[in-house]
């Protein structure tokens, strides 16, 4: 805050919110001053919040922002004239013009001037604590857990949405909150689609399978992409197979501190590239994974995120041609001592089912 030259910032962000106060309900704000914090939350939550931020001024939340707001700004000192950072790519149009609103409401010499921030928690997050890794790792082990369990049991005639739901199944009984994100389970051509989803269609016999899943659990997410191929694997599928696995593992041991978001993209990209296959890998390398599933920093072209000590990102590469199928391959990694650290441990898979 002193750097940005405020006075006070008001949290709207939910893993922002979380992450600043330890609060996980659904709703509430924080209002955080140089002196003091304060969660604003309603009736529902109140009890909790005071359990989960015992460190932080509680202010009951009751009807519409409108009416509550001017009160949690002059509650929390004097505002007016001062800056106040609010977190502009969370807020809709409605909820800026409501906020707008409540300053406009107070006298003026209680308004305070509202500065738009980018970035201000995310940046903060992108870094991760010891306790947030292991976190993070006791996630990426459940998926990897639940990942062996239903690779070792899928088969031809299961549908798409019956792997997904084993899966999920699988995470859910050993602990999981939720899933980090819709199951993705895409069985021959339609894993031709990086961001497919599962349907009612049997998997067959002599296709490939992408399965790509993440768990919460604590709070923290996984994400893990393997690609199985049902039965004896065909000459065309391995290889692209080992072009995918060799741009992974090229880029899980040429990371490193210091290097853009770019730059580590580019390490695999050059592998696929080279094997004729550029065009059929679109997307970025990897992304952040904390509280939310995607998260700074990013693995892509143009992207200047500098990868420091403590992130925790996806190595990703990918192959997908129309009408054939598709290839991905997804470990999380942490950079640890100037390098990446492989946190995912589920086996690399090439053929179930029999094969």
């Amino acid at each position: 805050m002193a750097e940005l030259g405020l006075d006070a910032v008001f949290i709207s962000q939910p893993q922002n919110r979380r992450y600043l106060s330890g609060f996980t309900g659904s709703n509430g704000y924080l209002l955080i001053t140089a002196s003091e914090a304060v969660i604003a939350t309603d009736f529902r939550y109140y009890e909790q919040a005071a359990q989960q931020a015992p460190d932080l001024r509680l202010f009951q939340a009751t009807g519409p922002m409108e009416g509550w707001l001017p009160g949690l700004l002059t509650a929390a000192g004097d505002l007016g004239g001062k800056r106040l950072g609010f977190e502009s790519a969370d807020l809709t149009f409605l909820l800026y013009r409501t906020i707008r609103k409540a300053v406009e409401a107070l006298s003026a010499g209680q308004r305070p001037r509202m500065i738009a921030t980018t970035n201000l928690v995310e940046d903060l997050r992108a870094v991760k604590g010891p306790e947030e890794l292991t976190a993070i790792q006791a996630a990426v082990d459940l998926a990897d857990a639940a990942l062996r369990d239903v690779a070792e049991r899928i088969e031809p005639g299961w549908t798409e949405k019956q792997a997904a739901w084993e899966i999920e199944k699988h995470m859910r009984e050993h602990g999981g909150e939720a899933v980090s994100f819709d199951t993705i389970v895409a069985g021959g051509p339609w894993g031709a689609m990086p961001h497919a989803y599962p349907r009612d269609r049997a998997l067959e016999q002599g296709e490939m399978v992408v399965i790509d899943m993440g768990v919460r659990l604590n709070g923290y997410c996984s994400d893990l992409t393997r690609t199985l191929f049902l039965g004896k694997p065909d000459d065309r599928f391995k290889k692209v197979y080992d072009v995918v696995l060799g741009a992974q593992l090229t880029a899980e041991e040429l990371v490193q501190a210091g290097m853009t978001g770019e730059e580590a993209h580019n390490l695999a990209h050059r592998v696929i590239e080279e094997a004729g296959y550029g065009e059929n890998f679109g997307h970025g390398l990897g992304h952040g994974v904390g509280l939310a599933v995607h998260e700074s920093p990013r693995l892509a072209r143009e992207s200047k995120d500098v990868l420091v000590e403590g992130m925790v990102v996806t190595i990703e590469p990918g192959i997908y041609v129309t009408g054939w199928g598709g290839v991905r391959i997804e470990d999380m990694v942490v950079i640890q001592n100037g390098r990446a650290r492989v946190m995912t441990h589920a086996p690399k898979l090439l053929g179930t089912g029999g094969g």
